[in-house]
């Protein structure tokens, strides 16, 4: 059957309107925006680690009472307009050491965080990238340290160097950092071997600029996804610590303490224990929100 030529004339558009319709180019890390804010767990996650942050550094300033004012006159008091968390034993306002305490936790956890990233990215970078015999001994000694419970390590840490905040930065920060040694070796190990990095290798790029310029760079993901979830990980040991008294020392406040010293009243005054643990809960699932919406975001198989 023949077909009239007229039918098989190309039909005329409009450049600008075929250019218009064209997606525009998007970075991964906007991409990655956009994925995340689809993901309400994710951005509920990220509006309550927001509102800790902003309770933290403006909760104590705002307030009346100081996290140390003492008044036995007013010493147990329950949930009231004047205290919309009580008092505790020693009359001292509960509103204000629970913020004050989310000062010292919420620092806790990103500090030791950052000690942990420092430590693990270079530690794990250094093995995947030089292989061989280096890399065999710098696992085993990683396998080795698994070998001792991290629980066990921090507390033995604690012991030695004393209670303390800086003491638990360093007892924190030095044990945390083997699961992201291993995250990132594995990383780092599939990374260079693509073509980018072995022409970079090939035209004399020094192997520090490599692993500088080109392989963490393109293992972030997995490294901000792990960094997110070892804060709360952080936090929720250090609440342990100060509620075994191997934490922060009196009268400074974390939520560790403050719910080691609201036990000890539980039956009589149950909101010295409540809000402390109320306060940690919503940390937690927090940051346990962002962490899985970030993995989600930052995996490039989902990207569209």
């Amino acid at each position: 059957m023949a077909i009239a030529r007229e039918l098989l004339q190309p039909v005329e558009k409009d450049r600008a309107e075929l250019e218009r319709l064209v997606r525009p180019s998007v970075s991964y890390w906007r991409d990655a925006w956009r994925r995340l804010k689809m993901n309400r767990l994710a951005m509920l996650g990220l509006a309550m680690v927001l509102f800790l942050l902003a309770a933290a550094i403006l909760g104590p300033i705002l307030s009346p009472y100081g996290y140390d004012d003492q008044d036995l006159g007013r010493a147990d008091q329950p949930p009231s307009m004047q205290h919309p968390c009580g008092t505790d034993r020693l009359g001292r306002d509960l509103l204000v050491r629970v913020l004050y305490g989310a000062r010292i936790s919420l620092s806790i956890g990103f500090v030791s965080s950052l000690i942990n990233l420092t430590i693990g990215v270079a530690y794990g970078a250094i093995s995947g990238f030089a292989g061989g015999r280096l890399d065999e001994l710098m696992m085993r000694v990683v396998d080795i340290l698994y070998a001792i419970p991290t629980l066990l390590v921090v507390i033995m840490l604690m012991v030695v160097l004393g209670s303390g905040l800086t003491n638990i930065y360093i007892a924190l920060g030095i044990s945390y950092w083997l699961t992201m040694a291993r995250i990132v070796r594995g990383q780092i190990l599939t990374i260079k071997e693509q073509e980018y990095v072995l022409a970079a290798r090939l035209i004399g790029v020094p192997y520090l600029r490599v692993l500088w310029k080109h392989l963490i760079p393109n293992a972030m993901g997995p490294i901000i996804v792990y960094s997110t979830l070892s804060i709360p990980n952080a936090i929720f040991l250090e609440a342990f610590l100060s509620f075994i008294g191997l934490g922060v020392a009196a009268p400074r406040a974390s939520w560790g303490t403050l719910a080691s010293e609201g036990i000890q009243s539980m039956r009589s005054y149950p909101w010295q224990l409540f809000f402390p643990a109320l306060a940690i809960s919503i940390c937690l699932l927090g940051f346990n929100f962002l962490g899985d919406g970030l993995r989600d975001a930052l995996d490039p198989r989902l990207r569209k």
